[in-house]
């Protein structure tokens, strides 16, 4: 068996992977299930192979640790960082010489710094190279929906958390109408008075979720939250959303009811060489979470050090992982919506839909 350079570590997100998981689960309550799969050790639930750029070939794998979404957020703190720790210990076993931390494993405490503490390798979140993913397709999206992102409403929700607050700060530089949407609004005005003295810009503050995206005409969702906050009649016609989020923050009904607003998955990228993955996540080969890049990115650069951890990233840190992506190949992959492929017929669709309903609405 080829060794292995690093490991990702992921969770279900929520009662139902665990079921296509454990399908003789299917039968039993939800909440029997849960309390299962709970008592489960992690486990190394699949092979990464195949990442390779002019520089180097690396091999790698995922760890399970079995807790949902809401269980991170609802359990004793210290139960999940223990089971946390407990993958991280598993991938060192494994050789791994750094771990990448997905969905809610890199947000609950400290955003991966006591988890860090805890092991003999190196770790990251991967939300360094999430926002430069994130950044390049919103702008890319509001250039085929023919916005102009410098004269647009752009609204950054869950402002507070470490991938929000340097998406603000990033966007700030480029564009004249922001506003951030964080439930902390003491943190929010502290950040904004940040901004201020960095870029010059004021940028509006709120905790009114539903108010704020109603105006929006670009939203980038990076909440922590367990539970969607984006539904369908929050949106104004020919709005574009780049859900980065894991769980979503956009309502599934925002795809069942919304034709005329454009939602695209946030960091989502095209890694270099003959990649397999192993593991089902809905996306075409050679793709996955700009999160899991950044592990790739990091061990192929033989950067076995932690690089993005805690709740305030670094801009020039953005900017130091976007040169090392670029180096070995990764690149933003094409739009998805909703796990789908979007192609320039149906981007058309949407915006003559959003013209429409914007001349019955008078917007």
């Amino acid at each position: 068996m080829k060794e292995i350079e690093f490991a990702f570590i992921v969770h279900p997100l929520n009662t139902s992977d665990i079921l296509q998981k454990f399908r003789f689960m299917k039968s039993l309550p939800e909440s029997w299930a849960k309390m299962i799969v709970r008592a489960f050790p992690p486990a190394i639930i699949s092979r990464i192979s195949g990442v390779s750029s002019p520089y180097g070939n690396i091999n790698g794998c995922f760890v399970g640790v079995f807790l949902t979404s809401q269980q991170m957020l609802e359990l004793p703190l210290k139960i999940a960082l223990h089971k946390i720790i407990a993958a991280g210990k598993k991938a060192a076993r494994a050789g791994a010489k750094i771990v990448g931390l997905g969905a809610m494993a890199a947000v609950i405490g400290d955003a991966g710094i006591t988890v860090a503490r805890n092991l003999d390798i190196a770790v990251t979140t991967g939300n360094s190279y999430t926002v430069a993913t994130a950044l390049e397709g919103t702008k890319k999206a509001a250039h085929l929906m023919d916005i102009d992102i410098r004269k647009a409403e752009v609204a950054v929700l869950g402002a507070t958390g470490s991938i929000g607050a340097v998406c603000a700060r990033i966007l700030a530089r480029e564009v004249n109408f922001l506003t951030m949407i964080a439930r902390n609004v003491p943190r929010l005005e502290r950040l904004a008075e940040e901004i201020l003295a960095e870029t010059g810009l004021a940028v509006k503050v709120t905790s009114n979720v539903k108010e704020a995206i109603k105006k929006a005409d670009i939203i980038m969702a990076v909440s922590g939250s367990a539970e969607s906050l984006i539904d369908p009649e929050d949106l104004k016609p020919g709005a574009i959303i780049c859900d980065v989020a894991r769980p979503r923050d956009v309502s599934l009904e925002v795809a069942e009811k919304r034709d005329d607003v454009l939602v695209i998955e946030g960091g989502l990228v095209e890694i270099p060489g003959d990649a397999a993955l192993n593991l089902g996540f809905g996306f075409p080969p050679k793709t996955a979470y700009a999160c899991m890049a950044e592990t790739m990115i990091l061990a192929l650069e033989k950067r076995y050090e932690n690089f993005t951890l805690g709740r305030k990233l670094d801009v020039m840190q953005v900017d130091e992982i976007n040169a090392m992506a670029a180096k070995h190949g990764f690149k933003l992959s094409s739009l998805r919506s909703f796990e789908r492929p979007l192609n320039p017929e149906a981007i058309e669709k949407i915006k003559e839909k959003a013209r429409l309903n914007k001349q019955k609405h008078n917007f």
